[in-house]
């Protein structure tokens, strides 16, 4: 992660398919990796933060989704608690993963 990324959840209840996946690949095109069915995680710049939480504006209808974009610091991240299931090694990368073991 670099110095100017933040480390940020996005958690989303979204009723339409078609947003739904119009709000995930834009999710991943940030860079962000997709640990359960709703739910990213990584690291992402101010910028793209940005540019993603306007995305998510324009595309969701705020009388029936919800989308939740929570930063974390690295030093937070660390203190997470997984049980059970818990994240999909494969779906998380390397620097993620560095961080959680």
């Amino acid at each position: 992660m670099k110095k100017t990324d933040n480390l940020v959840w996005v958690i989303y209840d979204i009723v339409s398919d078609k947003i739904r996946r119009k709000l995930v690949k834009a999710t991943k095109k940030t860079g962000l990796y997709r640990v359960q069915k709703s739910v990213f995680l990584g690291s992402i710049n101010r910028n793209d933060l940005d540019e993603l939480a306007l995305i998510v504006d324009e595309l969701i209808d705020k009388k029936k989704d919800s989308v939740y974009i929570f930063p974390m610091c690295e030093a937070d991240f660390k203190k997470v608690i997984l049980k059970g299931q818990a994240f999909d090694k494969k779906m998380v990368s390397d620097e993620i993963k560095s961080l959680i073991f």
